[in-house]
């Protein structure tokens, strides 16, 4: 029997888990509702929490979605549904698929064919992000009692720290979209070998480039116009607007 990524066995265990999570999310949903009646908050207060905050879970799906699509190519459909549907991170599982593909030799352009490849693509997206189940329970407490003791001391190094946590966790991105920029400065013959042009290791540079400056059109955008919308939907509209100009980029640049 041969190898698909997009079986009928696959769609049915992450069914089956996509299904629990959601009957949990019900549960707890039944059980707020409860106990909001409970300490007699009122039915349209109650109402226009469920509504706002379903319709500001919309923005962050709508980019969840966009990362089933691209990651759907390579590793069919179960694997980045379950991934970006339970405990995952879109940032994180696509630079992990990628990351583990490229160092196989295969692209995210084409499909997985090798069930060890899968396996190992699907480990990888997983242990990397579930540590954090285990160390934040540890070591979350612990970090937020040493913050509050710096905002206490100095409330000015409190914020200066948070940045700089901030600024690191992006800077790991970062060394992901600039780490072939070196390409430019290959010999021929090598960049001959690889397959590969001089000036394709501009395409995620120019594409981030370009979610960049749609993130900030879109801030100021909503600053001036005062519309919340506009911030919640930033992201997503970033995102695509991103990922669709890869196509032009790649055309020019490959």
């Amino acid at each position: 029997m041969d190898f698909n990524v997009n079986s009928v066995m696959l769609f049915a265990l992450v069914a089956v888990i996509v299904l629990v999570v959601l009957g949990q999310s019900v549960y707890f949903l039944y059980k707020a509702l409860k106990r909001a009646k409970q300490i007699g908050i009122s039915k349209s207060v109650i109402k226009k929490t469920i509504t706002s905050s379903a319709t500001f879970t919309i923005a962050p799906a709508v980019s969840i979605l966009v990362g089933v699509i691209s990651l759907s190519v390579s590793l069919g459909i179960p694997l980045p549904w379950l991934r970006l549907s339970v405990v995952g991170s879109l940032s994180y599982e696509t630079v992990a698929a990628g990351a583990t593909l490229e160092s196989m030799g295969l692209s995210t352009a084409n499909q997985v064919l090798d069930p060890s490849v899968f396996v190992t693509v699907a480990f990888v997206m997983t242990i990397g992000i579930a540590l954090g189940l285990f160390l934040v329970p540890i070591l979350t407490k612990r970090i937020q009692k040493g913050m509050v003791k710096l905002e206490k001391r100095d409330k000015r190094w409190m914020e200066i720290f948070n940045s700089a946590m901030f600024l690191g966790m992006i800077s790991a991105f970062l060394g992901f979209v600039f780490c072939d920029v070196t390409n430019l400065f290959r010999s021929s013959e090598w960049l001959a070998l690889k397959g590969i042009s001089r000036t394709s290791c501009l395409i995620p540079v120019f594409v981030m480039l370009t979610s960049a400056i749609t993130m900030i059109i879109l801030g100021l955008l909503s600053k001036k116009t005062k519309k919340r919308w506009i911030t919640d939907y930033a992201l997503p509209i970033s995102l695509i607007i991103g990922m669709a100009s890869a196509i032009p980029f790649t055309a020019w640049l490959a």
